[in-house]
């Protein structure tokens, strides 16, 4: 059974999973992951999601403000041997639910044309290609995404 935890970035088990990440984006993405590592800083986030299996972290997402209405999804990542479960849509629907807590009202995120199981996850869950935003304008490796969500209370 799968288990989330609403945390922030100083969680260690956040961290270690963030390194996996990390190492397997720099490999995705070879020389181009020193423009993209810019942005994935994540000393100061305050909303993460991890999903624990029998106590074992085996995935994890954030959101961070993008703008007055817009969290932008950041982080995601699932432990190979834990893919194809579902637990990145579990993972990615909480902080959907907590982006509508906190009064947002769509999601955005950016992701590379190298991961095509996460452009999958993302238009499986809803989102749409939108043009690609700030850093990411004129950058050809990079997918834009975004999904309104339902505020709570509506």
């Amino acid at each position: 059974m799968i288990n989330l935890t609403r945390t922030d970035s100083d969680n260690p088990d956040f961290v270690a999973l963030v390194k996996l990440l990390d190492a397997d984006l720099a490999k995705r993405d070879g020389a181009d992951h020193s423009f993209y590592a810019q942005f994935n800083k994540i000393d100061k986030i305050r909303h993460v999601v991890l999903a624990y299996e029998n106590e074992t972290p085996v995935g994890c997402g954030a959101i961070k403000q993008f703008a007055p209405d817009a969290m932008e999804v950041k982080r995601m990542y699932i432990l190979p041997e834990h893919r194809n479960k579902g637990i990145a849509t579990i993972i990615l629907s909480e902080l959907e639910r907590w982006a509508a807590e906190l009064s947002y009202a769509r999601c955005v995120l950016e992701t590379g044309k190298r991961q095509p199981e996460a452009i999958e996850l993302y238009k499986k869950n809803g989102y749409n290609v939108t043009p690609n935003y700030g850093q990411y304008v004129g950058i050809e490796n990079s997918v834009c995404f975004e999904k309104r969500i339902k505020m709570t209370g509506q």
